[in-house]
């Protein structure tokens, strides 16, 4: 089991922050574009190697992102068209997701809803910041570019309301 805290500084521009685990060693560096279109961001390991990267795909009514890890697998993250609260599909996953995406609080559960890994938003912080706990250490590379992928979707709504 590995917590890590997500401590993310979004703006327009180009992003670059760290990702530690609870010990406050960085795990992760995730790098995003500065005006590429498509916005695109790459997440690195502690020995910069690249861990995944995430690109918005641009002629899409609601936020679509691609996920390409490290293993060449691919994903697909999209935002659902709903009235009360946020909602995500998740392309070849293999994980089924539960929880609050408007406070970004959710689960991650298996085939057989054992919980791999846990989200939580930390409240009373100027940024965005998250307590990631991840179960499974195999799942951490793609726990951490679903929270990167998520966040930068919330971010970009609040900051256009």
């Amino acid at each position: 089991m590995k917590t890590f805290l997500v401590k993310q500084k979004f703006r327009f521009g180009g992003e670059r922050f760290d990702i530690k685990d609870d010990r406050g060693v960085v795990n992760y560096q995730v790098e995003g574009s500065f005006f590429k279109i498509p916005k695109t961001f790459t997440i690195y390991d502690a020995h910069g190697e690249k861990v995944s990267e995430i690109s918005k795909e641009i002629f899409t009514l609601l936020p679509r992102f691609k996920i390409q890890l490290r293993d060449g697998s691919n994903l697909f993250i999209r935002k659902k068209l709903t009235f009360w609260r946020d909602k995500y599909e998740f392309d070849r996953l293999g994980l089924r997701i539960e929880g609050n995406f408007w406070d970004l609080n959710f689960k991650l559960l298996d085939d057989r809803d054992q919980l791999v890994a846990e989200i939580k938003k930390e409240i009373f912080h100027l940024t965005s910041t998250y307590t990631v706990t991840v179960l499974e250490d195999s799942y951490a590379d793609l726990v951490i570019s679903l929270c990167v992928a998520i966040d930068y979707v919330e971010m970009l709504e609040s900051s256009s309301s």
